[in-house]
């Protein structure tokens, strides 16, 4: 059939460099006896993307990969056709299987004999997800775009997950002692709660506390994903008493610690995004600490609520165009919140929101704990996206079988808590004996496992709050 002609455009360089990295899809035929891509041209195409720039050089290569060398369409009709004419003609079992077989193998896109190829090599797997990093980079900046990148994406996210399964990854646990790189590098990629200096790391690994990252046997000592745990007496409602600055405690009693909370979950890796890591990684954890800590009786996060004031401000936004005025608040509710702003209208409101300026008043702060701790919770439990939970951080954690156990006022006081979420926090608890059927219920049926308070709270919001 002939090399397939790259798009006009293409710089020669690139266009030849395509052509010879990217093996063919031999014949149905002949695909045992097809002889292995040379590793050289491998090595070739890894050399050429890194000596591009990053963003628009790099996408124009992603962007003709995708395009130029996936399925071939033909092929793939052809098979089909085959598939549909066994099908009719009630053929035997075998030839039915095998004209299927046929087809399996030319959905194959050609960029994908690429990837393999790129795995086998030394560093070839650090270098796929670098280059699904810059993939998802220009996918959300919209530097590449269209069906056949977005394809491609799915394409190597699923091998990805095929070969950073846990059967090849190792939990390894973050000291004191750990390498200075390995310190630096969790330090760096801590994205919940930024790490404040050296000071405030040793804490994170040290007396009271632990961490924990898996890495890859292809990858060794290199953090993928962390999660940092605090060993305490009861289920934190505050993020501050966790992560504030206060000397390490030489040695822990025991005695003390019954409860471990997950207070942040970071991937380091974002060409790792989609590929389930974070599920495999509490539960292992849970594992570890259970041998380590036996007389443990709860796990529990302390999560943060990303999204939950930019949801609150539109929601003020789209009642005053609709009715010029909100009904989210109560009468005597929305009576009072006007005599402190001085401002009739949700605007004054939405800007000291959009600021943080609320918290400065004492009596706003007061006035708002009510009616915002309703709204967070259904937030949490009622807002949905296809039917699950509209929150990231829930939905992850119910999909793991989590129940939503509490919303925490004034959870995370930091500026950006206050920011993100108006300071509260929650917390997803793990009852293990219960996590299989409550994710099953969750992923079936789309429905969220809630503690008293959260439903009290969701309660009082169907009764006060007009949505």
């Amino acid at each position: 059939r002939g090399p397939r002609r790259l798009s006009s455009g293409a710089s020669p360089g690139m266009e030849e460099l395509l052509r010879r990295s990217v093996p063919p899809l031999p014949p149905y035929e002949t695909k045992e006896k097809a002889p292995p891509p040379a590793e050289l041209r491998g090595a070739e195409f890894v050399r050429f993307y890194r000596g591009l720039q990053p963003g628009p050089p790099r996408a124009e290569l992603l962007t003709r990969l995708a395009r130029d060398f996936g399925v071939e369409h033909g092929r793939v009709a052809e098979a089909a056709s085959k598939v549909l004419q066994a099908r009719e003609q009630r053929r035997e079992p075998g030839a039915l299987l095998q004209a299927e077989d046929r087809l399996r193998y030319y959905l194959t896109p050609q960029y994908r004999g690429l990837f393999q190829q790129l795995g086998r090599l030394e560093g070839g797997l650090r270098f796929l997800v670098e280059l699904r990093a810059d993939l998802m980079e220009g996918l959300a900046s919209k530097a590449v775009d269209g069906p056949h990148v977005k394809e491609m994406n799915g394409v190597l996210k699923n091998m990805l997950s095929e070969w950073f399964c846990t059967g090849f990854l190792n939990l390894e646990r973050v000291t004191w002692q750990s390498p200075c790189e390995v310190l630096q590098k969790i330090s760096d990629s801590e994205a919940v709660h930024p790490v404040r200096n050296w000071v405030d790391m040793k804490r994170r690994v040290g007396a009271y506390r632990r961490c924990y990252f898996f890495s890859h046997c292809a990858i060794p000592g290199e953090p993928l994903i962390v999660l940092h745990v605090a060993l305490t007496s009861d289920i934190s409602s505050s993020i501050q008493a966790i992560v504030k600055e206060v000397p390490p405690l030489e040695t822990e009693d025991t005695d003390k610690i019954t409860t471990a909370i997950f207070y942040s979950i970071s991937l380091t890796q974002q060409g790792l995004q989609g590929v389930e890591l974070g599920t495999h990684l509490i539960k292992r954890v849970v594992k570890e600490l259970q041998k380590e800590l036996p007389q443990i009786e709860a796990f529990s996060t302390l999560s943060p609520i990303p999204g939950f004031t930019k949801w609150l401000v539109g929601l003020l936004s789209s009642q005053s165009k609709e009715q010029g005025k909100n009904e989210l608040f109560t009468e005597s509710e929305w009576q009072e919140i006007s005599a402190i702003t001085g401002d009739s209208t949700s605007e004054t409101l939405k800007k000291l929101l959009n600021t943080n300026e609320w918290v400065r008043s004492e009596k706003l702060t007061e006035v708002l704990h009510s009616p915002l701790m309703r709204l967070c919770a259904w937030y949490l439990y009622g807002e949905k996206h296809r039917g699950y939970a509209l929150n990231p951080v829930a939905n992850f954690h119910l999909q793991n079988g989590s129940v939503l156990w509490r919303i925490n006022w004034m959870g995370d006081s930091s500026p950006r808590g206050i920011g993100a979420s108006c300071g509260m926090m929650v917390n997803y608890r793990y009852f293990l004996e219960e996590t299989v059927s409550n994710s099953a219920l969750y992923l079936g049926s789309k429905q969220v496992r809630a503690s008293e308070q959260v439903l009290a709270l969701v309660n009082q919001f169907q009764q006060n709050s007009k949505l």
